[in-house]
C-alpha cells in the first residue's frame, strides 16, 4: 500500500480537495497500484514535523490558501525536499513551495507571500497582473526537463483554479540559479511549473491537474507523482 499525505486543511467545499482523492484514484487504478491517502492540517506540522510526515511516501501540498499555518505547510514542504521525498505541489501548494525554497536554502528568510503578509520586505509570491481564475491556458515546456519527459510533449493544456497569486518573475534568475528550476510558462512568459534538481520528484504547478478528474482523465503528472511514490 502506497501512502500520500495531503498537507492542507480540507475544506468540502473547495472543489481541488474533493478532486484531488478522485484524482490519485484515477491515476492508482491506471498504474495497477494500491493508494490510500491522508489529510494532513497545517497545524498539526508545527511541531515533531519527521514523526507526523514518515509513514507517507509522498506529498502533496493541496490548494486553497491561506493555511490556517503556514509555518506548517513549509514544514512539511522542506521535510519533503530534505528526505527526497516525492513531492507534488499545485496552486497554492506552488506557491508554499517556492517560498520554503528562498527561505531554507537561499537564505531569504523575509521571503513571503502577499496575501497573508503584503508588508513583508520580499514578496516573493506577488499577485497576477491579471485574473487566470478557471481558465484553460497553455504552457510551454523546457526540452529536457522532467515534467517535459512525463508529458511527452513541449505544449499542454492546463486549468487554472482560483488563482491570484504566482511568482514574483523578479526572484525566477535566483531560484533556478540555486536549483529550483522553471520549466513550464505561460504565453506571456510568465513562470507556471518549477521542479527541484537532484531530487526524484519535486514539482510545483500553480494550475490544478487535479481538474482532469472532472473529464474523469487520468493525468500524466499525477501518475508520474504515484509512480515515483511507489519507487521510494
Amino acid at each position: 500500500m502506497c501512502r500520500i499525505g495531503l498537507i492542507g486543511d480540507f475544506n468540502e467545499e473547495v472543489t481541488a480537495h474533493r478532486a484531488i482523492p478522485q484524482a490519485i484514484q484515477l491515476a492508482a487504478k491506471d498504474l495497477g497500484m494500491s493508494v490510500s491517502y491522508e489529510w494532513v492540517a497545517t497545524p498539526t506540522l508545527e511541531q515533531n514535523v519527521d514523526q507526523k510526515l514518515s509513514g507517507y511516501d509522498a506529498i502533496w501540498a493541496v490548494p486553497a490558501s491561506p493555511y490556517q499555518s503556514m509555518q506548517g505547510a513549509f514544514n512539511g514542504i522542506q521535510y519533503a525536499r530534505e528526505q527526497q521525498i516525492p513531492f507534488l505541489g499545485t496552486c497554492g501548494g506552488f506557491q508554499h513551495m517556492v517560498i520554503e525554497f528562498a527561505r531554507n536554502v537561499m537564505g531569504l528568510a523575509e521571503a513571503d507571500h502577499a496575501e497573508d503578509n503584503p508588508a513583508a520586505s520580499i514578496i516573493l509570491v506577488a499577485p497576477l497582473s491579471c485574473s487566470v481564475s478557471e481558465q484553460v491556458h497553455t504552457f510551454t515546456l523546457t526540452p529536457g526537463s522532467k515534467t517535459a519527459k512525463i508529458y511527452d510533449s513541449h505544449e499542454i493544456h492546463e486549468q487554472y483554479g482560483i488563482c491570484n497569486y504566482g511568482l514574483n518573475s523578479e526572484f525566477a534568475p535566483s531560484l533556478e540559479k540555486a536549483g529550483l528550476r522553471i520549466v513550464g510558462t505561460d504565453l506571456d512568459g510568465e513562470v507556471r511549473i518549477m521542479e527541484l534538481d537532484h531530487h526524484p520528484f519535486f514539482v510545483g504547478t500553480l494550475f490544478q491537474p487535479e481538474r482532469s478528474v472532472l473529464k474523469n482523465i487520468t493525468h500524466p503528472l499525477i501518475k508520474a507523482f504515484l509512480r515515483a511514490a511507489g519507487e521510494k
